[in-house]
């Protein structure tokens, strides 16, 4: 329940309790309506003025019972409007703080979306130090985000206003992750418009949904159940294949990692290839390069040559990959690689 439907609830509640006292004392002592109002209100108050009139024996038992249970009511309902005009008032001033952050923002993440799937994704965003904002219009997502202090908007996805907020014509990608797969197309197809170079990440939940999510301008889609699948079965299979490739993929776990650096303009990598890479930085292997046109080759040979636009998915420690984004000019920047078409 937001603020304002408790204050209403709270002030329903204060104007009962003092029709109850007023009418009290208007049946059981027949004062005129003013002067049982008016003791209504000290009662409940306690501020210890003398009574109206003389009370009969009805009249002070039912101040007895308006004491007991008025009091601790009224003073639960004034506090509770002081606590949530007070929550109104650092609840906009921190709205104004995140957004102003938001702003400052380049070359991050945004997530729509805070479901299970988006708690997972932020968790291991975090994990990385990866900057990202959260886009949701759900009011416990919106609390549990802020809870786990994440950047967030609270409203609608598909808007190119809500989008430009968030800063997508800077950003690096874009993850859809709610349950509908219809709001994710929506979702998909504001942002290309927006940016039509931006990475697209967008959840499926099934073929159908995939196909339509790769119309609607998806770089990659994920389908959580299938994934789920595959992983399970691959566990079974080959499970310290799969521990290896997860702890080098998250880095938290032993100093090697995988790492994806872009060659951004004036970086010393251009026109060197993959040998002399290697050579330059030992221990560092070069498992994939992207081209400047969007194309992966897996296993690069030696002599393959890079090129500005593109990018090498590196696996060394995280002082050697560091040393090899220190050779890129614009780190982990995007906005010169020709994506893939969808």
């Amino acid at each position: 329940m937001d603020n304002k439907s408790r204050l209403i609830k709270w002030s329903l509640a204060l104007l009962f309790l003092l029709l109850f006292g007023t009418i009290g004392y208007v049946v059981i002592e027949r004062w005129d309506f003013f002067d049982a109002f008016y003791m209504t209100v000290i009662t409940i108050a306690t501020v210890g003025f003398a009574e109206v009139h003389p009370l009969s024996t009805g009249g002070r038992v039912f101040t007895i019972v308006l004491t007991l249970g008025g009091v601790g009511t009224a003073f639960y309902i004034l506090t509770s409007f002081v606590r949530a005009t007070l929550e109104g008032e650092f609840g906009i001033f921190r709205r104004r703080r995140m957004e102003a952050k938001i702003r400052k923002l380049n070359q991050h993440f945004i997530l729509c979306g805070y479901g299970r799937v988006g708690e997972a994704i932020a968790s291991t965003l975090k994990l990385q130090k990866a900057d990202f904002v959260v886009i949701d219009h759900s009011l416990n997502s919106y609390t549990r985000a802020v809870q786990e202090d994440c950047l967030t908007i609270m409203d609608d996805a598909t808007s190119h206003e809500v989008l430009v907020r968030a800063g997508i014509e800077h950003a690096r990608s874009l993850i859809t992750a709610f349950g509908d797969d219809a709001y994710n197309t929506y979702a998909v197809l504001t942002a290309r418009e927006l940016n039509p170079k931006l990475i697209i990440i967008g959840r499926a939940s099934n073929d159908e949904a995939a196909r339509r999510l790769r119309q609607a301008g998806a770089t990659h889609i994920i389908l959580p159940e299938v994934i789920g699948g595959q992983q399970m079965a691959r566990l079974a299979l080959r499970p310290t294949t799969v521990q290896f490739i997860e702890t080098v993929l998250a880095g938290k776990e032993g100093e090697f990692l995988v790492e994806e650096v872009f060659i951004g303009e004036g970086s010393t990598l251009i026109g060197s290839n993959i040998k002399n890479i290697e050579d330059k930085f030992p221990g560092v292997r070069i498992l994939a390069v992207r081209e400047k046109e969007g194309n992966l080759v897996i296993n690069p040979s030696m002599a393959t040559q890079i090129e500005f636009g593109g990018s090498l998915t590196a696996f060394g420690t995280m002082e050697q990959l560091q040393a090899i984004e220190g050779c890129c000019s614009v780190n982990r920047d995007t906005s010169n690689i020709n994506l893939p078409k969808p």
